[in-house]
């Protein structure tokens, strides 16, 4: 009522047809729902619904080849042949792939043969599987409607009829889906209330909140429900919403089809283009959408407003004009013509132009109760992102821990919220990300690989009952080394958990010195001892009052220098699967921003142009083609996304030495600058790849292309002990590239360059020394 939803549009008793029923639970408490309507209903009443897994193109090769005993290799090479295009289907490919057809016309060979029947069976059901969220609801036993099964995933009946037959056979499938969105918003709520002892009621908090809207209207969305992608952002910096309707409208529009309003729907709420309305009696009801048909709903409500229909009928038009059913359309458009004739004495020409604007937008128009639903969703969490971001974000950082790039994408969105993101903390941290205090986000210890669930418990547990570990060798005494076992150290270690007790570094945990045992291994055994000594007291003569009074003493620990800045990094993202405290493009930041013309997760927007790019190399593979030529592939990985390349004929002549990580001390290749061209891949139309011109060494960039430095220096915080490091730092870097130093008043607008005739530096080792000394003023030039 309160977002005029029409209840027609749910039930109607002129529609033949069932509705959709489909209710969204937070993750957690889904289970519970499903559990509920089994205890009311019974057992035998529930059913969840089967699916049918069909054979595609490439699984019904490769399944064909395993029958006939074709090895693997050959059928994966026959299978790679089928194009990766969605949808794509063996005739297309055959019609396509000039190879694969004359394999399959060759029906003497094996290969043909087994692409013959693969013909026949893609499309075959290969396999069950159990709907995630349809559930069926009888009103007497199952087995009196439907035949049912059994499944080994489920407690419940599955259907052995699928959704597509469901409905015709009589019954009313419901889905309970779990919405992830619901558990953040949950999650975030917690942490709000035992943070700033707020409990938040989430359906009643207010729609006029400033800095909500503040929010949406910097497209700050990211992290948020529906509301997050790039475009809808940039839309909605334009629209600047205001209100509810706003997001109501703009949750619709952002679609294919309709997506084409959006401007004029954003010039008329600022006055840039007038309101119009297609019959000044649909004013109440298209006031609120700027005069554009947005929702269904208003499709029904013209043909009731003008036309006399019930707003049953007017689902029923709706749903003709959306399905392109040209004989109900014509029925329809007669019938409206002569109700807005008898009804408002509207013209047939005036009817018939309003018609042909409800039959354009009923195509594109959105179902208003979703959009509604949707929206306020939406701006639940934007309200709580506007108000509480670090314990949003955390919420968000939890649920999506499964994901790598989503953390790695959602640390950086956090910390441009100006939320730092602490790295993982035995002393601090707790199963899922949590807010230690104002502005700061704890890593989660579940998120470490290695770590183990009942060992995170188990920590965690001790920590809330006895309180913060004073050391290694306590931490090593208080927990359960049955559960917090040698892995689980060794991935905390190699995550900077221990980090907070200074004494010791993270090589000293995992390294060894010659003849004796690293960290790990002596606060382990000393917390053996001391758990063994404490439970034998306790079953003693004289009690566990004897215990303690003679202290163990702690095990000597040999100083050990610390892993280089790149080896830690690296072990963080074996454990953690992404770099927690740095990552190694960082020291060349200023090499990337002069140099490369696009991140690696933009190359798909540069189709036939030149680019140049940097990343870290890995996975680097040396072998010999079908032809027996030697090729080579290896990844490259900037900070947000990997490609893969590969090197062929005169390309691997010039870069295999380049990349081969055995030419290089710890077999670490170096960071690497290429300069190539998005280029169609051989064969293909639509497949797009990196064809490599030129590649070196990122540390050899600044000295080769740079004409030098320039240094900015601000007049108001010029020191002498500044000038003289930055003196030291020329001292140490003579070169041949020139030195500019730029004094900056910012409040005056004064910018005085100045060029060092005197000396000349090299400029990589130069920014180096300035790092060292913590000055961040240079920039290549």
């Amino acid at each position: 009522i309160k977002y005029s939803l029409l209840f027609e549009r749910f039930l109607n008793p002129e529609r033949v047809s069932m509705p959709d029923i489909d209710i969204d639970f937070d993750d957690v408490n889904r289970q519970k729902v499903i559990d509920y309507v089994v205890g009311k209903y019974g057992k035998t009443q529930v059913a969840q619904i089967i699916t049918f897994g069909t054979m595609a193109a490439k699984s019904s090769i490769k399944d064909v080849a395993r029958a006939l005993e074709l090895p693997l290799p050959a059928a994966n090479e026959i299978a790679k042949l089928v194009p990766e295009k969605p949808g794509t289907t063996l005739d297309g490919a055959f019609r396509d792939v000039p190879e694969l057809r004359a394999l399959l016309e060759d029906q003497k060979d094996l290969k043909g043969q087994i692409l013959g029947l693969a013909r026949l069976l893609e499309g075959s059901v290969r396999n069950t599987g159990i709907h995630a969220a349809g559930v069926i609801i009888a009103p007497d036993d199952i087995t009196k409607y439907i035949p049912v099964s059994t499944s080994k995933d489920s407690d419940l009946l599955v259907t052995q009829f699928d959704g597509k037959v469901i409905e015709s056979a009589g019954m009313l499938k419901m889905d309970f889906l779990g919405l992830k969105t619901l558990t953040i918003i949950v999650d975030a709520m917690n942490l709000i209330e035992r943070n700033h002892g707020v409990k938040i009621d989430i359906d009643n908090i207010p729609l006029d909140d400033e800095k909500t809207y503040a929010l949406y209207q910097r497209g700050d969305t990211i992290g948020t429900f529906q509301f997050e992608s790039e475009g809808m952002r940039m839309y909605l910096k334009d629209l600047k919403p205001t209100n509810i309707e706003d997001l109501i409208a703009m949750n619709a529009l952002y679609r294919p089809g309709p997506m084409q309003f959006i401007p004029d729907f954003i010039n008329r709420k600022h006055g840039r283009e007038p309101v119009e309305y297609p019959h000044e009696l649909l004013k109440p009801i298209l006031e609120y959408s700027q005069g554009i048909m947005v929702y269904q709903e208003q499709i029904m409500q013209t043909a009731q407003i003008l036309a006399g229909y019930s707003l049953g009928g007017a689902d029923l038009l709706r749903r003709a004009m959306g399905k392109k059913d040209m004989k109900k359309m014509a029925m329809e458009r007669e019938k409206f013509i002569k109700g807005a004739a008898e009804l408002h004495k509207i013209p047939a020409k005036k009817a018939n132009e309003v018609f042909d604007v409800m039959e354009k937008f009923a195509e594109y128009g959105f179902n208003r109760s979703h959009s509604a639903a949707y929206s306020v969703v939406a701006y639940q969490t934007g309200y709580l992102k506007a108000n509480y971001p670090a314990e949003y974000m955390a919420a968000v950082l939890t649920n999506n821990m499964g994901d790598i790039k989503k953390v790695t994408f959602f640390i950086e969105e956090a910390r441009k919220q100006g939320v730092a993101v602490l790295g993982p903390d035995v002393n601090e941290s707790e199963q899922k990300f949590n807010v230690p205090r104002a502005n700061q986000i704890r890593f989660g210890l579940a998120a470490v690989k290695g770590a183990g669930e009942a060992a995170v418990l188990e920590l965690v547990e001790e920590r809330q009952k006895s309180g913060h570990f004073s050391d290694v060798f306590d931490f090593a005494k208080r927990v359960n080394l049955r559960s917090v076992n040698k892995k689980t150290w060794e991935s905390l270690a190699q995550a900077g958990a221990f980090d907070s007790f200074e004494k010791y570094n993270r090589r000293q945990f995992m390294d060894a010195p010659a003849g004796d045992q690293n960290l790990i291994e002596k606060a382990m055994k000393l917390g053996q001892q001391h758990q063994a000594a404490k439970e034998s007291a306790q079953h003693s003569l004289f009690g566990a009052g004897a215990f303690g009074a003679v202290a163990a003493p702690l095990p000597k620990v040999q100083d050990m220098e610390e892993w280089s800045a790149p080896e830690k990094l690296r072990r963080e993202k074996e454990v953690v699967g992404f770099y927690l405290s740095g990552h190694p493009l960082d020291t060349f930041r200023m090499e990337i921003d002069a140099y490369c013309t696009c991140a690696l997760d933009k190359l798909e927007l540069q189709k036939g142009k030149d680019v140049n790019i940097a990343g870290l190399l890995s996975a680097v593979t040396f072998r010999t083609t079908k032809s027996g030529q030697p090729m080579a592939s290896f990844n490259v990985e900037d900070y947000d996304s990997s490609i893969n390349l590969a090197l062929f004929r005169d390309d691997y002549t010039r870069f295999s030495a380049l990349i081969n990580p055995k030419n290089y001390p710890q077999e670490q290749v170096p960071p690497m600058y290429i300069r190539g061209k998005m280029e169609l891949r051989y064969g293909t139309q639509d497949q797009w790849e990196l064809k490599i011109k030129t590649m070196e060494p990122l540390a050899q960039v600044a000295d080769k292309l740079s004409k030098g430095v320039r240094v900015k220096l601000d007049l108001r915080t010029v020191t002498g002990p500044m000038i003289d490091r930055l003196q030291e730092a020329i001292e140490h870097s003579k070169g041949s590239k020139r030195l500019e130093i730029q004094f900056v008043e910012p409040h005056e607008r004064l910018a005085v360059d100045m060029f060092s005739r005197r000396f000349q530096i090299e400029p990589k080792t130069f920014i180096d020394k300035m790092h060292e000394f913590e000055l961040d003023v240079c920039s290549l030039i």
